[in-house]
């Protein structure tokens, strides 16, 4: 029996027995771990899968985390001032044992999935609008108006006055000459000030 699982965007024909060079995965060696996509079961009845097998599981033993082959790139321009560069690379890769292809019951093996290796700090960037809607949740809600009945304010204008931090009248008319040479979004008028301080008073 073998199966045709996919991993690291790749795809393998795999038997059990066979050893894999895998791309990285987040596993030491001598765990033990799960290919859950399987696109195909092959043997007596062959299954195809829409894309993958429901069941299905190629369960292997992690040997080794390995680099691959060196990888040399160059780059030369032939130019009066011509430059070279000399660049080299090893992909990491992980070195895996097949050890058994489940057709059936792969949710109930408890051997956990295998999962690539995040890149550095990826999960970092994740963070930061939790901490933006935490800090929008937490701020009283400030008064806004419709900045558009300022002559000369359109909806661009508004827009760009918002992302600025200024929503309302009393905001804008609460600027003094320094803050508004600040704003490079827009361009704040005087006149807009004036009308704004007509408008807060109601």
């Amino acid at each position: 029996m073998f199966a045709v699982l996919k991993t690291g965007g790749k795809q393998y024909k795999v038997q059990a027995g066979d050893i894999l060079r895998v791309e990285k995965l987040a596993a030491d060696a001598g765990e033990k771990i799960q290919f859950n996509e399987v696109l195909m079961l092959g043997g007596d009845a062959p299954v195809v899968g829409a894309p993958f097998v429901d069941g299905a599981a190629v369960q292997a033993e992690v040997i080794d985390q390995i680099k691959g082959e060196k990888l040399i790139h160059f780059v030369k321009r032939r130019r009066k001032h011509s430059s070279q560069r000399t660049k080299g690379h090893r992909q990491k890769l992980t070195l895996v044992k097949i050890t058994d292809i489940l057709a059936a019951g792969a949710d109930k093996s408890g051997i956990k999935a295998a999962t690539g290796s995040a890149p550095a700090g990826a999960a970092a960037p994740a963070a930061k609008p939790a901490k933006k809607a935490e800090a929008k949740a937490a701020a009283p809600a400030a008064a806004t108006d419709d900045l558009t009945k300022l002559t000369g304010v359109g909806p661009a204008a508004a827009k760009k006055l918002a992302e600025a931090g200024i929503e309302s009248f009393a905001a804008l008319a609460a600027l003094s000459d320094e803050q508004i040479a600040a704003i490079d979004a827009v361009k704040v008028k005087p006149e807009w000030v004036e009308q704004a301080k007509e408008l807060a008073k109601g």
